[in-house]
C-alpha cells in the first residue's frame, strides 16, 4: 500500500501580520488612485464653468443621465444608472481606504517604540508626518462638500436646480473661497504623499531614477489638482464667472 505524505504548512504570528499588512497597503494604494482619478475628473467638470452656465448644468445634468441624450453610458446603462454605480465604487473605496489607513495606524502604533520606526519617522517629509491627521481633516472636508452641493444643496443655496447658480452663489462669498483654498492644500498635501506611497507599493520605486521621477510626478499631479480646482472659485470671487 501506497503512503501519502501530506504536508502542512503554518505561518507564523509575524508573517500572517506582514501578509495582512502588505494586503492592506496594496488596497490602500488602489483606492487612493480610483480617488486620485474622480478628482481629476472633478476638476475637468469644474472647469467647464469657464464655457458658461449652460454648458456646466448640461454636463452635470449629462452625468446623471438627466439630459435628452440619456447622459452618459447610455443606452449601455439606462439613463440615470451610471451615477448610482460610480457613487457606489466611490464610497466603497472611499470606505477600504480608511479602513486600511486606520489599521495600519493601529499596527504602527504597536511599533511605535523600536528604533526602526523611530528612525523611519524622522525620515519621512512634511507630508507624510501629517498624513493621519490631514486625512481626518479631508474626510471632514469632504463630509462638508457633500451636504454643501450633493447631499443637501437647498439647505445652501437659493436655486440648488442650476449647478452653476450654486457654484456662483458659494464662491462669490470670500470666506468660503477661503475654506476651499485652505482644505485644498491638505488635501492636495495628501494627494502628494499618497500618490508616491501608491506606487511605491505597487513595485515603481525600485531604483532611484524611478524614485525621483515618481516624486516629480507626485507634486505635479498636486499642483495640478490645487490650481484646477481652485481656480474656479477664485475666477467666481473675482468676477470672471457669474
Amino acid at each position: 500500500m501506497a503512503r501519502v505524505l501530506c504536508v502542512t504548512t503554518t505561518l507564523t504570528t509575524h508573517q500572517r501580520a506582514f501578509r495582512s499588512t502588505v494586503v492592506k497597503k496594496f488596497t490602500m494604494a488602489v483606492t487612493g488612485l480610483i480617488m486620485i482619478g474622480f478628482l481629476l475628473m472633478h476638476m475637468y467638470g469644474n472647469l467647464k464653468a469657464f464655457i458658461g452656465a449652460e454648458a456646466f448644468d448640461h454636463y452635470a445634468g449629462w452625468l446623471k443621465g438627466a439630459t435628452d441624450d440619456g447622459g452618459i453610458l447610455y443606452p449601455i446603462m439606462p439613463a440615470g444608472t451610471f451615477i448610482w454605480v460610480f457613487r457606489f465604487v466611490l464610497v466603497l473605496a472611499v470606505i477600504l481606504h480608511f479602513w486600511s489607513a486606520v489599521t495600519l495606524w493601529s499596527t504602527s502604533n504597536k511599533a511605535a517604540g523600536r528604533s526602526y520606526e523611530r528612525k523611519k519617522t524622522m525620515a519621512r517629509t512634511y507630508s507624510a508626518r501629517t498624513m493621519r491627521w490631514g486625512g481626518l481633516i479631508v474626510a471632514a472636508f469632504l463630509i462638508f462638500h457633500l451636504l454643501h452641493f450633493t447631499i443637501t444643496p437647498s439647505a445652501f443655496h437659493p436655486d440648488p436646480s442650476s449647478a452653476y447658480a450654486m457654484i456662483v452663489n458659494s464662491f462669490s462669498k470670500p470666506w468660503m473661497v477661503a475654506i476651499y483654498a485652505i482644505c485644498m492644500v491638505l488635501v492636495c498635501m495628501h494627494i502628494r504623499h499618497g500618490f508616491w506611497s501608491a506606487f511605491a507599493t505597487l513595485g515603481l520605486n525600485m531604483s532611484s531614477r524611478s524614485r525621483a521621477i515618481l516624486n516629480g510626478l507626485a507634486y505635479f499631479v498636486a499642483v495640478v489638482l490645487y490650481v484646477g480646482f481652485m481656480v474656479m472659485p477664485l475666477a467666481v470671487l473675482f468676477g470672471w464667472i457669474g
